[in-house]
């Protein structure tokens, strides 16, 4: 059974999280376990970008970001892929630096330590010299950094389809086989 953390955080860019979220809840019904943590401004930037408090709504268990009792705190509860989506270049640079000062950075932690699948989806631009040196370290401990770099060769016809591009690309490198737009295949 796939066990897997998905942190939302505070940057710009909750359309990334909420398709990933719908995407998961059809995909954790073929057994999937799903768990979610958002910082305060993943929550803020919910509400002010979409418009409503959604995140409230999905079939999985939604941990409070100070919860240190959460099952992926620990590397004995085995989750074996994190997706941060999305991820501000500071989270980015907590992870980096091993501070673990609330549950996403101690979940990256884990995950880095227990040498699984670590993707972070980065919601910024332009990148300074020290957001290189972050992406560069998480690269060598494991990390995967997949910037929200949406494609327009499916020709997206709306923002959720236009999020789906690099939703897909993420869920492609979490393992698993989403029903997306392959470029050279018939459609």
């Amino acid at each position: 059974m796939r066990k897997i953390v998905v942190a939302v955080g505070g940057s710009s860019g909750a359309i990334y999280a909420k398709v990933l979220l719908d995407k998961l809840q059809v995909i954790s019904q073929e057994g999937v376990v799903v768990g979610v943590v958002m910082s305060d401004n993943a929550r803020f930037n919910w509400r002010y970008e979409l418009g409503d408090e959604g995140y409230q709504h999905y079939p999985f268990r939604l941990y409070d970001k100070n919860d240190f009792m959460a099952p992926f705190a620990s590397g004995s509860a085995r989750y074996d892929t994190m997706i941060v989506c999305p991820c501000s270049m500071g989270l980015m640079g907590r992870i980096a630096s091993g501070v673990s000062n609330d549950l996403i950075t101690r979940a990256a932690d884990v995950i880095l330590k227990e040498r699984r699948r670590l993707i972070l989806v980065l919601r910024d631009a332009p990148y300074n010299l020290i957001h290189i040196h972050n992406m560069k370290l998480i690269t060598e401990a494991g990390g995967i950094i997949c910037p929200a770099t949406p494609s327009f060769y499916s020709k997206p016809t709306n923002f959720e389809a236009l999020a789906a591009t690099v939703v897909d690309r993420v869920l492609d490198l979490a393992g698993f086989e989403p029903q997306t737009f392959r470029w050279g295949e018939e459609e």
